[in-house]
């Protein structure tokens, strides 16, 4: 299984203007690539697939700008973007009350402040500096501290204000030991965020408190309504964007060490199944109140099931989402 190793760089540190240098050349590069798709696919009813992409524009100083495998990742990107929106126009047209809107055509990055995905294959990643432990991708005066050695790519993500660096490496999975036929289930809630119990007897249901990260959304909507009204208007500050940083931050930790936790219990438990509770579109559907529809969807859910589904299947644990009912 792939996972994926973060760094951050803010932008007080030295590396971001060459990050950011890069990241602009690549949006760029994008916005050069989605013109020429969009034209073809609006005025001639065709669609160019990354191959015929690349031999229009492969001369271009936008292209050229970058490394060649860098600038083929970015074309190969804006070629999933279009196939995703494809799939997406087939199954809304299949059955339109599953989409809570019309998909729409890829948009282009901002012109100034637009950025854009950097990645960085195998092939682009110096081996010499990764056997020191020192991540060096192809073209940036760059070096990052890494604990893998079987790196499959770097990614730059761009953020508000800062850049995630991904190292994305393989992870053995491990073979099942515990039985399959000893479920354990999971419901979400709110100020519960999981209650867990089992078909094993014996077996001691369990809640994970929800109000670490209720509270944390509580200061959260509080604080930034006081910014937003000293604003005065419906844009946004750095202020604010720090704001909602550090509580996405707070919010993933927690999600990141309950469900380490939740885990390593089963596991312990000798559990071999995981069933867990979704409903579709039950953030769109939700009529709790005002107050409660707040605290209800500002949970995120769907991140603490993936969480548990990605753990869960490291240790060889088969993994179920059910809808509650």
């Amino acid at each position: 299984m792939q996972l994926v190793e973060q760094h951050v760089i803010c932008h007080s540190d030295s590396r971001f203007a060459v990050i950011d240098a890069a990241a602009f050349a690549a949006k760029n590069l994008y916005n050069l690539a989605l013109y020429e798709v969009r034209q073809a696919f609006i005025f001639e009813h065709r669609y160019l697939g990354s191959a015929a992409l690349f031999h229009l524009i492969k001369h271009t100083d936008a292209y050229t700008a970058l490394p060649r495998k860098v600038s083929n990742d970015i074309l190969r990107q804006l070629d999933k973007n279009w196939r995703a929106f494809f799939a997406a126009c087939k199954a809304y047209r299949e059955n339109p009350a599953a989409f809570v809107g019309r998909p729409k055509l890829p948009k282009y990055k901002d012109k100034t402040t637009g950025r854009f995905l950097l990645i960085y294959d195998k092939q682009a990643i110096s081996r010499t500096a990764l056997r020191r432990g020192i991540l060096t991708p192809s073209g940036l005066a760059i070096e990052i501290q890494t604990a893998q050695l079987h790196i499959k790519q770097a990614r730059i993500v761009p953020r508000a204000g800062f850049y995630v660096v991904e190292v994305v490496y393989e992870q053995p999975v491990h073979p099942l030991q515990g039985n399959p036929a000893l479920h354990a289930a999971i419901d979400m809630g709110v100020d519960t965020l999981a209650a867990i119990t089992s078909n094993k007897q014996g077996f001691v249901p369990r809640l994970v408190n929800g109000r670490p990260i209720k509270s944390t959304n509580q200061f959260y909507n509080k604080r930034r309504a006081e910014l937003q009204a000293a604003v005065g208007t419906t844009g946004t500050t750095q202020r604010m964007e720090r704001l909602t940083i550090k509580r996405t931050r707070r919010i993933n930790h927690y999600l990141h060490a309950a469900s380490k936790t939740i885990i390593a219990l089963l596991v312990s438990e000798g559990i071999g199944t995981l069933v867990l509770g979704k409903n579709p579109l039950w953030k769109q559907e939700v009529d709790l109140g005002r107050v409660n529809n707040q605290h209800f969807v500002q949970l995120p859910h769907a991140r603490f099931i993936d969480l548990l589904s990605y753990k869960a299947k490291l240790v060889g644990m088969q993994v179920i989402v059910q809808e509650e009912s």
